[in-house]
């Protein structure tokens, strides 16, 4: 794996960042910006997949950087579970379901890899040198 100097860098971020766009542009339906509630969470919980990947890219050091891609995760799950209640109540139509899903899919999978790398790996993170 090639050394990444900035968060910025991680293709697992930059996927987060678009899913955040798009959960975005879900919200703006206007039947799904009167469920404040929702928007609100579905927001949240989408921000806080790429905010996780930073914070803990930021901290320097690979057991915390896993602490926060694990919470990362957590807020993807969060994510699809909410996308499920915006279909169910017609805020997003299947086929746009489908699509953040498979993008919250692939974050997933990304962050469980990177943590399984972090997990192997023999260094420690950048405030240990």
């Amino acid at each position: 794996m090639a050394t990444v100097e900035r968060f910025e860098d991680l293709k697992v971020w930059q996927l987060a960042r678009e899913f955040c766009k798009l959960i975005h542009q879900f919200t703006l339906n206007d039947e799904f910006s009167s469920d404040f509630k929702l928007v609100s969470q579905i927001r949240a919980s989408s921000g806080s997949i790429m905010d996780n990947i930073a914070e803990g890219f930021e901290r320097d050091g690979n057991k915390e950087f896993c602490q926060f891609l694990s919470f990362s995760k957590g807020s993807c799950g969060e994510a699809r579970s909410q996308l499920y209640r915006a279909l169910d109540a017609g805020y997003i139509s299947k086929a746009g379901f489908d699509q953040a899903y498979n993008q919250a899919m692939e974050i997933r999978k990304m962050l469980s890899g990177l943590m399984s790398y972090l997990k192997k790996s023999d260094l420690k993170g950048r405030k240990f040198k």
